[in-house]
């Protein structure tokens, strides 16, 4: 697949969560910050996939919103850190890394209870 092809790829996915995450999770943005690889192989319903190394130009498009609750994970919380400090450079203020992605399903199930 060519470069362009999946630039549009990617930007028709994240469109999509955005979109869906909107839906079902009107207050808290979940984001996925690990590999497309280990996000296939499992994930929180209505996350957004963002590699820690992409999040600094990727998330201005999303959330404007630099008050947005944004929840970050990964699969032992070292890449969400990474794009913690990042987000925290860029003046995002209410930002949150769970760690692993265990972390991540257990704090989403009691979040919708």
């Amino acid at each position: 697949m060519s470069q362009e092809a999946l630039k549009v790829k990617r930007f028709i996915t994240l469109t999509f969560a955005l979109i869906f995450s909107s839906c079902v999770f009107a207050e808290t943005a979940w984001i996925d910050v690990r590999t497309d690889a280990e996000y296939s192989a499992g994930h929180v319903d209505g996350a957004i996939r963002i590699p820690y190394q992409d999040i600094g130009s990727e998330i201005g498009s999303l959330f404007q919103n630099k008050e947005q609750e944004i929840i970050l994970y990964c699969r032992s919380g070292r890449r969400a850190g990474v794009a913690l400090n990042t987000l925290k450079e860029m003046g995002y203020t209410n930002v949150r890394n769970v760690g692993s992605l265990s972390n991540a399903k257990r704090l989403h199930a009691s979040q919708r209870q």
